[in-house]
């Protein structure tokens, strides 16, 4: 079994519920950091060749210090040079087996289910990657409506996964649709309830939603 195998499990596992993106934590040399655990597109023409996921791992205390790695079940597919640089470790004579001690040590991390490690300051990092892969501002947060699209079109997973992290209330009630999407802003002030979403929703659609709120 190869030594990340795990991803391959998590994979499966982040498919059969709809999820594109997921996150654990993982500590290395006293510093903590998420791992963002993505799924490509499968229209994505910049995945690289054995690529199963891709990963980005983030510093705790400055998300923005963050290195993004394709990651099979055997490696991630970078540079020895860039993982040595940005997880801080040293060259030696037996840095192949120094990376492979790493990777030994990453995988015991990797959890086998989607959401195991969610709190605030993991779904913070999984809807601003989300909104930034939706071509979003990350800002966006405050969610004011919900919209029927134009030309049959289905919502994003980014937006669906999104509203499923920051409105799960809302997302229950009208995601059976994979048609309707959800519209974020910038500003707190539009922020409207779930009732009001849902009734301004029906009322624009002459159609009834599942459940009360």
């Amino acid at each position: 079994m190869n030594v990340l195998e795990n991803l391959r499990v998590l994979k499966t596992d982040m498919e059969s519920n709809g999820w594109v993106i997921d996150a654990f934590p993982f500590t290395f040399k006293a510093v903590d950091y998420i791992v963002l655990v993505k799924l490509y597109d499968k229209n994505d023409a910049k995945r690289p060749e054995h690529a199963l996921l891709e990963l980005e791992f983030l510093k705790k205390n400055d998300i923005s210090d963050n290195l993004v790695a394709p990651a099979n079940t055997r490696k991630l597919l970078i540079t020895a040079q860039e993982l040595r640089t940005y997880f801080g470790i040293e060259w030696s004579e037996n840095l192949r087996d120094i990376l492979s001690q790493f990777y030994e040590y990453l995988s015991n991390f990797i959890p086998l289910t989607v959401g195991l490690h969610r709190t605030q300051e993991v779904d913070v990092a999984m809807v601003e990657s989300l909104s930034k892969s939706d071509s979003e501002d990350p800002r966006k947060i405050y969610c004011f409506s919900a919209k029927r699209n134009s030309n049959n079109r289905n919502r994003s997973p980014y937006n669906d996964n999104k509203t499923r992290i920051l409105r799960p209330i809302l997302y229950s009630k009208l995601s059976s649709d994979p048609q309707v999407s959800f519209n974020y802003s910038l500003d707190e002030d539009k922020k409207k309830s779930d009732s009001e979403i849902i009734s301004n929703f029906s009322s624009n659609n002459k159609l009834p939603v599942s459940g009360k709120i």
